[in-house]
């Protein structure tokens, strides 16, 4: 199970992607897991861990609200944290509770996978933190 892994929210998705399928098998042995150059989503495992996953930056800053933000500024997300937790709800109310910020309370998601809920936070220097279960 990947408790925690990076996430980069690209702009080229076709052409990030095209270049970590090269270079992931032969640099850590990593295969590709899920998704495709098509996008918005692809990720890359080394044995049962997940070392690396892509997502379009524009579908994720139409969830965190940053949608309007100018994409070529460092206003919208470039990377995020993601972490599996057994409880979205009560993983998102306790990092509230010690000083994380809301961005996108927890909701089903499964346009992005069978069975997945996410909650969209910031840690206090502005962070962006996906907890998700499925």
């Amino acid at each position: 199970m990947d408790v925690l892994h990076p996430r980069l929210l690209v702009g080229r998705f076709a052409d990030c992607f095209r270049f970590y399928d090269e270079v992931l098998p032969r640099l850590i042995g990593a295969k590709l897991t899920r998704g495709a150059a098509t996008g918005p989503y692809a990720s890359w495992d080394a044995g049962s861990e997940g070392v690396l996953t892509l997502f379009d930056r524009a579908a994720m800053a139409a969830v965190t609200g940053a949608g309007g933000l100018p994409a070529d500024t460092p206003a919208q997300d470039r990377a995020m944290l993601v972490s599996r937790v057994g409880d979205v709800d009560a993983g998102f109310e306790l990092c509230l509770r010690h000083g994380g910020r809301a961005v996108s309370p927890p909701a089903n998601r499964p346009e992005w996978g069978a069975g997945l809920r996410t909650a969209h936070l910031r840690d206090p220097d502005g962070n962006l933190i996906e907890l998700q279960s499925y």
